[in-house]
């Protein structure tokens, strides 16, 4: 049986509408995938949509819209627009369907059944735009925290943690094994490096909730109904 190529691109955040950025992606994902099929290969092309997220419900609260109402619309201009451009792709993923929340579900309780999701208390500067927690190591040479974290305040929050830094040298391993090897982890080379130099920095374990008394758009845990992620 022939192999399936799979290519996949970025889901597009649908806190705005589509951009150039969004649609030189796209349209060189289908470049790629057409070359297979042009070689007689089987392809699935993967797109999608991220349709969770503060700056989702921000933005939605803005438009004074409910954030259903608010993905749909957006959700469907990058739809119109990939139709447009004839971007032929197999698939479109989108985060608020049932099949995803089945699977994200599982996952999550699969790890907290296995004791790699804990709860803990963190206190620091949080990037509002980043939607993430900051470290010294984000700062600039002057101290500060640069322009692409956005606005950035000081909070004191409880959350659910993946035990991330546990993995960290399997993960630098398994990169280094497949290197040697005809089937590296990714392609092309230099984003190999690129992907070992980030697992490299990684320090500290992983934020992967947020509490609905302050963002309820999301997908709700299943271990507790007070969380999404």
């Amino acid at each position: 049986m022939p192999k399936t190529f799979y290519i996949t691109t970025a889901i597009d955040y649908t806190n705005s509408p589509p951009h150039i950025g969004h649609t030189y992606e796209k349209v060189l994902a289908d470049v790629i995938a057409r070359y297979h099929r042009l070689k007689g290969g089987k392809v699935f092309f993967l797109t999608g949509a991220d349709q969770h997220g503060q700056k989702v419900q921000q933005s939605a609260a803005k438009a004074g819209v409910p954030p259903a109402e608010f993905v749909k619309d957006i959700t469907q201009r990058y739809v119109d627009l990939w139709k447009k451009l004839d971007v032929n792709y197999n698939g479109y993923a989108e985060t608020t369907a049932p099949i995803h929340k089945k699977v994200v579900q599982g996952i999550l309780q699969r790890l907290f059944d296995e004791k790699q999701i804990y709860k803990d208390k963190q206190s620091g500067h949080y990037s509002i735009r980043q939607e993430q927690f900051l470290t010294d190591k984000e700062r600039g040479p002057d101290g500060e925290f640069g322009p692409e974290w956005g606005q950035v305040e000081f909070r004191e929050e409880e959350n659910y943690y993946f035990r991330l830094e546990q993995h960290k040298q399997w993960l630098l391993d398994l990169i280094d094994k497949r290197a040697k090897t005809e089937k590296p982890v990714v392609l092309p080379e230099f984003r190999e490096r690129e992907l070992r130099n980030a697992v490299e920095k990684l320090s500290g374990d992983l934020c992967i909730s947020r509490p609905k008394s302050r963002l309820d758009w999301g997908i709700e845990l299943p271990f507790d109904k007070e969380f999404v992620t």
